[in-house]
């Protein structure tokens, strides 16, 4: 109460009682939702698994959903988007995260390398869709590739905690059995869940239950008796396109899709091979004009000087989403054009079609 209390915020003006309380507790604060790492462990050697457990803030999760995660990195606060593995019931006291290296990936590598038990992160609200339904189906067909375990397994502890009776398939792939996660656990949930099958397939090795990539026989060889399941893809759009196929070939529903994209490779200063337009962006706020190119919009902006605040760069995260007071941009993921109204968009993927005025 004393935290809440008017005067109190009145004394420490302007910096806040947040400022001051998290100098002795810094899972205190009102205003954030903060976590302290209690364990720490790698499953492989380009990954790091860790547990969270949030301050009061946090109001627990729906098993599949993702979260914002911020680092502060050389004094500069960098946020990225993971999904939770654990189950929704374990989500409202603590949270489990296992997050793979990427070669470019500032934040995961940081993660890997430098976490330890003790250390505090901040996090966002849960978001995403990529959820159970209220009612659920007498089959269910979780696939997912590298990463995208995560989200699935989370899907997967949940069924099981909840004692789910109907069909339940597991399909995972990862390059090699040296890089696949949860091998362990999957089989001890295959063991004792007669309702469960689990089955590994490995792009670049063998040993797995399954040979090459997704396929059609694939789903039959996990689901025999296949009638209508609902799938639940996760992983790199080369899965979740063959996923898509494989169920409208076979007439099935489509599926419940979500995917996190790698990061790619940096591009080298000075390198700039995307077309110009014969168009200005015009940034409102800050009177300056800049020369449209079709390249995403937050690299434009970087390249001139500006630094507008950005997460993920994969247009997940919505920390770069800035106000369009007029003008259309394209999706460089979906091809999608927006209207010329004004809107949200996010920086990171989208590009101009012409004359754009932002909020900046």
């Amino acid at each position: 109460m004393l935290l809440r209390n008017p005067l109190a915020a009145a004394l420490t003006y302007p910096y806040g009682v947040d400022r001051y309380s998290e100098l002795i507790d810094a899972l205190s604060v009102r205003d954030e939702i903060r976590a302290r790492v209690t364990d720490v462990w790698h499953q492989t050697r380009r990954s790091v698994t860790f547990v969270l457990s949030p301050n009061a803030r946090w109001s627990g999760m729906r098993a599949g959903q993702y979260i914002n995660l911020s680092v502060e990195i050389d004094g500069v606060r960098l946020t990225r988007p993971y999904s939770p593995c654990c189950s929704e019931r374990r989500a409202r006291d603590q949270l489990e995260l296992t997050v793979s290296t990427h070669p470019f990936g500032r934040v995961s590598r940081y993660l890997r390398e430098q976490l330890r038990p003790g250390m505090v992160l901040t996090l966002s609200e849960p978001q995403g869709d990529f959820t159970l339904p209220a009612a659920l189906p007498d089959q269910i067909v979780l696939v997912s590739g590298g990463s995208g375990i995560t989200p699935a397994l989370a899907l997967l502890r949940t069924l099981c905690e909840r004692r789910y009776d109907g069909q339940l398939a597991f399909i995972s792939y990862a390059r090699s059995p040296a890089y696949a996660l949860y091998r362990a656990e999957l089989a001890e949930l295959e063991r004792s869940n007669p309702n469960l099958t689990v089955a590994r397939g490995y792009t670049r090795g063998r040993g797995g239950r399954l040979e090459g990539r997704f396929c059609p026989a694939h789903m039959r060889a996990v689901l025999p008796a296949l009638r209508s399941p609902q799938c639940f893809v996760c992983g790199p759009p080369a899965l979740i396109a063959a996923v898509q196929d494989a169920c409208r070939r076979m007439g099935l529903a489509p599926p419940r899709c979500e995917s996190f994209a790698a990061l790619g490779r940096p591009r080298a200063e000075g390198e700039h091979r995307h077309r110009a337009l014969r168009a200005t962006i015009t940034l409102r706020r800050s009177g300056r004009e800049l020369r449209a190119r079709s390249m995403p919009l937050l690299e434009q902006l970087e390249d001139a000087g500006l630094r507008p605040p950005f997460g993920c760069r994969m247009g997940i995260c919505n920390t770069c989403a800035t106000r369009k007071r007029a003008g259309v941009v394209r999706n460089i993921v979906t091809g999608a054009r927006s209207g010329s109204e004004e809107e949200l968009v996010r920086l990171c993927v989208s590009a101009p079609e012409g004359d754009l005025e932002l909020d900046l």
